[in-house]
């Protein structure tokens, strides 16, 4: 494909816009705030001032836009269904309402799915056949890639991995109703928690820290805590590492990935933990080769959205490169 494609990623606070070439190759992004709190049209008149200041900036033709969106959603009709994320939205048309604006071909897929279809065509997993990817931040997400394609399962409500069962007897529920979900015990807000718990009472039971100081506590402090040597901080990231390795050994044991790919705002601080979850995975798994996948940060950070929106429409190009460059 020579015209590039305009790539969308809605989420509940922003919302950006990039044009992208068919190398996976981001142009040229904006970013603007996203009103997910007030009506649908309002919502959506947000991703329309998005997307109108990135055609701005076009220099080459326009052929697709593809739009990224937390779910869960249907990816064959485009309707986003009913996310947490995005209040503003229930059964909200949102492909239709896109095509019939612009006029252009439209994709929509869930966050995670555009995500990991991004890296395995372009990034950490384009040397692999099939990927897992999963994403860790507020929340965890995960993507299925096989021969560079979206597993969708029957209903296009697949690989909600994030929302697996860990331990079905934990006191927290999570978002999603169940408890023990693997993003209720490792996910950014889970692991800032569990250090709150952990300074809020000192082993004597004594109180250590104001109400205020503790909620001010956030992941990311947790794991600058940890950098410098806060023996509590780093006791919660060997938790959440070992509960990562538990869950991927069983991912491992289900779908035996060529490559596991690791991304969002909390996996990019995972990054040189990567080898201790690595070594935990094959105690947690039967399989006698699980030690040989390997696991990679992620290659788009931030921006995945983007190029997997794009990716959305470019995949059979970018397969086809992939398939000339072996022959």
């Amino acid at each position: 494909m020579k015209s590039l494609v305009l790539g969308v990623d809605i989420g509940g606070t922003k919302v950006a816009a990039g044009l992208v070439n068919d190398a996976g190759k981001i142009l040229s992004q904006v970013r603007l705030p996203m009103v997910a709190d007030s009506s649908a049209e309002d919502a959506f008149a947000s991703v329309c001032r998005v997307i109108d200041s990135a055609l701005q900036s076009s220099v080459a033709p326009l052929g697709a836009i593809g739009v990224s969106s937390p779910g869960p959603l249907d990816p064959y009709s485009g309707v986003i269904l009913k996310t947490p994320n995005l209040p503003c939205w229930r059964n909200f048309p949102l492909l239709e309402q896109i095509e019939q604006r612009y006029g252009l071909p439209t994709r929509v897929e869930n966050d995670a799915n555009a995500a990991g279809l991004a890296e395995a065509i372009w990034g950490a997993g384009a040397e692999a056949r099939n990927v897992f990817y999963v994403t860790i931040g507020t929340g965890v997400g995960t993507a299925i890639i096989l021969d560079k394609h979206i597993f969708h399962g029957r209903t296009g409500a697949a690989a909600e991995g994030g929302h697996m069962t860990i331990d079905l007897n934990a006191p927290v529920r999570c978002g999603c109703g169940k408890h023990g979900c693997l993003e209720s015990l490792a996910s950014g807000p889970a692991i800032a928690q569990r250090f709150r718990d952990c300074v809020k009472s000192s082993e004597n039971g004594t109180q250590d820290g104001s109400a205020t100081a503790l909620a001010a506590i956030t992941t990311q402090a947790v794991f600058d805590a940890s950098d410098a040597g806060d023996p509590r901080a780093t006791r919660i990231i060997h938790e959440t590492t070992d509960i990562l390795a538990v869950w991927l050994g069983n991912i491992v044991d289900l779908i035996e990935p060529d490559v596991i790919v690791i991304g969002g705002g909390v996996g990019t601080r995972l990054t040189n933990w990567l080898p201790r979850i690595a070594v935990g995975i094959p105690r947690w798994s039967i399989n006698p080769r699980a030690a040989e996948i390997p696991l990679a940060p992620a290659h788009y950070g931030a921006d995945s959205g983007l190029a997997g929106a794009a990716a959305l429409w470019l995949t059979q190009a970018a397969v086809k490169h992939v398939a000339a460059q072996g022959e």
